[in-house]
């Protein structure tokens, strides 16, 4: 059996390139996207990060979209694939009044995993999707609500997101923890994006309400 220090050295062997990448991303991003504006809030990690299998993260935010136009882009998981960073297949099966299960491949080099979550809908107010699969996740939650924005602009909501997880595995939780900050924005920018791409430019400028994070 290895002893707790050598299966920390060999986490930093692994983890060295993942970790270098979140540098890359963290110095080469310029601003370009809204993500990045605030996706790093440190450009290093220590010995506490790998200790953190939970993680969780929430986020009330103004839009310039209406609710349904929110609700029409987070409710199409069959097409995550298409515009969700990281998600590399995302197939919709075992339908039902207000609720389907998905199967996703998720990942970024060399990791790629598949899991099952449970999803929920109540349209146009709320997207929650669960995994307790076992496989790859203790737990997983993604959940979307939308509630009116400003009354003298109807093309306008409230989005809360929340997630929280745990990984089964040390190194997928280890990698998570490397990436975890950037990879919660670049998704909620990714959600935006393609709001934008089917709806058009938003009626209002988005601002943050509150933001917290594990």
């Amino acid at each position: 059996m290895l002893k707790g220090s050598t299966l920390k050295a060999l986490d930093v062997r692994i983890l060295r390139p993942l970790i270098e990448t979140r540098l890359l991303f963290s110095n080469c991003s310029g601003g370009h996207q809204r993500s990045f504006s605030s996706s790093i809030h440190r450009s290093y990690i220590t010995f506490n990060d790998f200790r953190n299998k939970n993680r969780w993260y929430t986020k009330k935010e103004l839009v310039g979209y209406s609710m349904q136009d929110m609700y029409s882009v987070v409710s199409d998981v069959s097409n995550y694939y298409k515009f969700v960073p990281y998600v590399k297949r995302s197939h919709v099966h075992s339908q039902k009044s207000g609720a389907f299960k998905a199967d996703l491949i998720v990942g970024f080099p060399p990791l790629n995993e598949a899991y099952t979550s449970q999803v929920t809908l109540v349209s146009p107010s709320l997207v929650k999707s669960e995994c307790h699969d076992g496989r790859l996740f203790n737990y997983l939650l993604n959940e979307w609500r939308f509630r009116p924005g400003l009354k003298d602009i109807p093309n306008s909501c409230v989005l809360d997101f929340k997630v929280s997880f745990e990984f089964k595995s040390l190194l997928h939780s280890n990698v998570a923890n490397i990436f975890f900050d950037l990879i919660c924005d670049q998704m909620e920018n990714a959600f935006i994006q393609e709001v934008r791409r089917r709806s058009g430019p938003p009626s209002i400028r988005s601002h943050v309400l509150t933001s917290q994070r594990s």
